[in-house]
Formats: structure tokens, C-alpha cells, sequence
């Protein structure tokens, strides 16, 4: 080999060790910048908003099923890679759909689920007045009246008393 040769070799090995050594410290400054802001709490909070799909009446922090803590797992990673929790909760309703949220957004469909319940409290408040003023018109005109009594029970009464009587 000639010094050239040996000189050209000795350059590429040192800009490969740099590029290797930038590399790795990048690797490392990212994911201790990301890795170490990823709590527990922020993950618990993110899952206890998403329902488990397997279980579907619990939550992805309560949950005891695999596919749960795989979800958790997803978070925790999605947060780690830098994911705001809006992000990660719309990864999985985009992979899920609106179901996957516990409380989902008011719009279409969904908004007719959230004001149902109110519509017949509503209702039922309507029916509940127009009943009462219905009962409250007809009593007075039912009390107003007395009753009819005929000559012949007045008879029997008075015959009842005075067999009481003696």
C-alpha cells in the first residue's frame, strides 16, 4: 500500500468512527430526552380514557387482559417516541374508531346519545304538567257538585236512624 492509499484508508476510518459517534450520541440524547418524561401517571391517565377492546365495558388502565397492557405498552411507547396524548388517543380512534374513547366527542350520532337523555327528562317534565293541570281543572268541578241524594234514600236514611235509635 502507499502512503496514499494508507492515508485515504486512515481518513474514511475516522469519518466513519465520527459518524458512528454522532449517531450513538443522538440515539442516546433522544431517547433520554424522550424515555425519562414518560411517567406512569401520564399513561394511567391516557388508558383510563380508552376503552379495552377485548373487555369493552373497562378501561385500558383497568383492564387484566393482554391486549390491555399491549395498548399500555403502545402509549407508553408513542409518549417516549415524543406523542402529546391528544396524538396518541388519535391514533387509536383512528385505528379503532370513536368507540375506542370512553367519553366520545358530541358530533353525529354521538350527539344524539348525549342529548336523548335529556330530551326525555324533557318529556316526561311535559307529561308530568299537562297530568297535573288536567287533575287540577277537574277537581274543583267534581267537588263543586253536591252529591245527588233522591227522596227515596232519604227515606231509607231516616228509617236506619230510627231503627238505630231504639
Amino acid at each position: 500500500m502507499t502512503s496514499g492509499t494508507a492515508g485515504r484508508l486512515r481518513r474514511g476510518a475516522q469519518l466513519a468512527a465520527a459518524a458512528l459517534l454522532v449517531l450513538a450520541v443522538g440515539v442516546l440524547l433522544g431517547s433520554a430526552a424522550t424515555g425519562a418524561s414518560v411517567s406512569e401517571d401520564e399513561v394511567h391517565a391516557i388508558a383510563s380514557e380508552l376503552r379495552c377492546v377485548v373487555c369493552q365495558n373497562l378501561s385500558v388502565a383497568d383492564s387484566p387482559s393482554e391486549m390491555a397492557r399491549q395498548m399500555r405498552d403502545l402509549i407508553r411507547e408513542r409518549l417516549a417516541a415524543g406523542d402529546r396524548p391528544a396524538e396518541v388517543k388519535a391514533y387509536f380512534v383512528q385505528r379503532y374508531g370513536d368507540w375506542v374513547l370512553l367519553a366520545p366527542p358530541a358530533r353525529g350520532l354521538n350527539l344524539l346519545l348525549w342529548l336523548a337523555p335529556f330530551g326525555a327528562v324533557a318529556a316526561g317534565l311535559v307529561v308530568v304538567a299537562t297530568l297535573a293541570r288536567r287533575w287540577r281543572r277537574q277537581a274543583p268541578r267534581e267537588l263543586a257538585a253536591p252529591p245527588a241524594v233522591g227522596q227515596a234514600d232519604r227515606d231509607r236514611l231516616a228509617a236506619e236512624l230510627e231503627r238505630l235509635g231504639d
